[in-house]
């Protein structure tokens, strides 16, 4: 506090808990996420469907971090805009990492049907792939210049960045949610 300054001013790590926006939003995440996780492990559900529900869980969480993260860079609240960043590059790696060590375990899972579904299926599937591949390096970049204080060039890449990444992630929940739920309950499997 400056001497003609009449407020305090007071960091996040100052304010209770209320206070502190990405702490409500992990609380709300968590009252969401774990009754979910606890439901699939208590039902009937075999590894094989519970492990994809948790990837796409992390590719949700991933989504709402990187939702959170811009609204609050619009709004100029710049270290609740690098909580969120942060937050959905772990849940993104954690993904990233829980995927590789599914599809080492039980390979490839192919989309039952043979109609315009699984035309759209693998549209949506092969644009995943092609640009979550892509954005890896444009994400570990922006992460590097924010952290090195580079604003200006990390604003730069941000605004390809954030697109490609929120387009990557919203379409892992899709992908997820055609191939397991949507296409178990129309064709069975």
């Amino acid at each position: 506090m400056g001497d003609g300054d009449a407020t305090p001013t007071t960091s996040s790590e100052d304010r209770p808990f209320f206070g502190k926006p990405f702490m409500w939003l992990l609380f709300a995440l968590l009252l969401l996420v774990v009754p979910l996780v606890g439901y699939m492990l208590q039902s009937d559900m075999v590894w094989d469907q519970v492990h994809p529900a948790i990837n796409a869980i992390l590719n949700g969480t991933s989504t709402v971090f990187l939702i959170a993260g811009f609204i609050a860079i619009k709004r100029r609240r710049i270290g609740f805009h690098k909580q969120c960043m942060v937050a959905a590059f772990t849940t993104s790696a954690l993904f990233l990492a829980s995927y590789l060590t599914r599809f080492a375990i039980s390979g490839t899972h192919r989309y039952p049907g043979d109609g315009i579904d699984k035309i759209v299926y693998l549209v949506i599937l092969f644009s995943h792939m092609a640009l979550a591949a892509a954005v890896v390096p444009m994400i570990l970049r922006s992460l590097y210049l924010a952290w090195r204080g580079r604003n200006q060039a990390h604003r730069k890449i941000a605004r390809i960045t954030w697109p490609v990444w929120f387009y990557v992630s919203i379409t892992g929940v899709i992908v997820y949610l055609m191939l397991y739920p949507i296409a178990g309950a129309v064709y069975g499997t």
